[in-house]
């Protein structure tokens, strides 16, 4: 099979780009997001281990604890949104 004029062998035409890179953005599987529901929830109870074990000791940097809680709820955000996401809307 000939490859056309001012195509390499193996390369894609744009629209074949475009049309595949589109597919990939629009839509997510649903095992790609349970995937990063496990990682968001690990990286979740690690910030808590964290931050507990920096209250505990009694001598944490305010600052620092802060920092901690907010990206803990920025990570309860990302979990809310997969998990509705993964869930099916019933009407009622």
């Amino acid at each position: 099979m000939a490859t056309p004029p001012g195509r390499r062998y193996g390369q894609a035409t744009t629209h074949e780009t475009d049309s595949h890179m589109s597919n990939a953005k629009e839509m997510k599987t649903d095992d790609v997001l349970r995937v990063e529901l496990e990682v968001f929830r690990a990286e979740h109870r690690d910030l808590d281990e964290a931050i507990h074990a920096l209250e505990e000791s009694g001598r944490a940097d305010q600052l620092r604890l802060r920092r901690l809680k907010k990206q803990k709820l920025a990570l309860k955000d990302k979990i809310a949104r997969i998990e509705d996401k993964l869930t099916p809307d019933i009407i009622a």
